[in-house]
């Protein structure tokens, strides 16, 4: 314990001391400290978890009535109610794919399909800035090999493919569509060329930040760039942009029930709620109605980056994600502390969440919010 005290404080001396935050939410609002302020630091992209007449429409519902706040079980024991059936019929039938197979949660799926997936005739290429779940994933699949590719590029993705095709059995790259931390994207249409050009390549893409938001019925990049019948391993989270909790991966009806029998965190996780499988599946059948919000979130977006591009602002990406580049954790701790003054939640982003020397703010928008709102925060900046 002594040891565990001495850590702690040298994480508060290095300012990457965390705590578990008090805090109240009221819509696009937080209140910290007694002080209501804007949240800028919610995935809830589309604002759909605190939309009171969209909660009062499901709780109307039969569903919303009946199912239990408990499934009890595994899927593979007794808690396959029939709800997890319909929403994964639902959701391969949105993708135009074979199957889909819901999951607990975003770290549930990318913790466990790879490692069932891979053996030692198996080299992964990931991207070097997947999400921690994903490099917990990869270090779960040894025997598997894995090689880290500079973020974005592919021209050494490429020598990769090129210098190992012929060696391993199979090849894995494993990419986010949308990286959380700089809002910026992967090239879907690049990745899919490589993975045609090299027999024995497979293509696993988090759709995590993406799945709501891009899209015309908001399926995320691929269906943007017209990709889905291409990604052998889609993986999206219900936790984000559709307010709700838990994960699916789609893919062909062999690798469903592949995943069925050997995915660790399937076959040894109580199942979710059947009343929340429901709700996500309210959700999703709303989905493709919600291009407006998504066309708004759009609009804020581009117009808070180029504000803060202008004022000569580090501010990489494209995406609803918008992240200002601060570099140490006394300074970027110091403007979040500011910014609260002025009314806007916006915690810091820290090692080891991103690389030392690049702490930043993470403005994570919401399609709830105004144009108003977003210029009070540039005009505060």
């Amino acid at each position: 314990m002594n040891t565990i005290q001495q850590q702690l404080q040298h994480l508060a001396e290095d300012g990457n001391l965390r705590t578990l935050p008090a805090i109240g939410h009221h819509g696009r609002y937080v209140e910290v400290d007694g002080r209501r302020l804007l949240n800028l630091g919610s995935n809830d992209y589309l604002g759909l978890a605190s939309d009171e007449a969209l909660h009062a429409a499901f709780l109307h519902t039969e569903e919303a009535m009946r199912l239990p706040f408990s499934s009890s079980s595994s899927r593979l024991l007794t808690g396959n109610f029939p709800i997890y059936t319909e929403l994964e019929a639902e959701l391969a039938r949105l993708y135009g794919r074979e199957a889909a197979l819901v999951l607990n949660s975003g770290y549930h799926a990318n913790t466990g399909i790879l490692p069932a997936v891979t053996d030692g005739q198996t080299l992964i290429l990931a991207d070097k800035l997947v999400h921690a779940s994903l490099i917990d994933g990869i270090r779960l699949s040894a025997p598997a090999r894995c090689i880290r590719y500079r973020h974005n590029d592919y021209g050494q993705l490429e020598r990769l493919l090129h210098q190992y095709a012929g060696t391993y059995r199979q090849l894995i790259i494993v990419t986010e569509s949308i990286f959380s931390m700089d809002g910026d994207r992967a090239d879907l249409h690049e990745l899919v060329r490589l993975k045609k050009a090299y027999p024995g390549t497979r293509l696993y893409v988090d759709e995590a930040h993406a799945f709501g938001v891009r899209g015309a019925c908001g399926l995320g990049c691929a269906e943007e760039e017209g990709v889905t019948d291409e990604i052998d391993w889609l993986v999206g989270t219900f936790g984000k942009a559709a307010a709700s909790v838990g994960a699916f991966v789609v893919c062909s009806r062999t690798m469903r029930e592949w995943l069925v029998n050997r995915m660790r965190t399937l076959i040894f996780s109580t199942a979710l709620p059947p009343v929340n499988v429901a709700w996500t599946l309210f959700v999703l059948r709303r989905l493709p109605e919600m291009g407006e919000r998504r066309a708004h979130l759009k609009r804020l977006s581009a117009t808070l980056r180029k504000r803060l591009l202008t004022r000569g602002y580090r501010c990489p990406g494209s995406t609803h994600i918008v992240p200002v580049i601060i570099g140490s954790n006394a300074d970027t701790l110091a403007c979040a502390e500011r910014l609260n003054l002025k009314g806007f939640y916006c915690p810091a982003v820290r090692p080891p969440t991103v690389p030392e020397g690049t702490s930043r703010l993470r403005f994570s928008l919401m399609a709830s919010m105004t144009e108003a709102e977003i210029e009070a925060l540039e005009n505060v900046f």
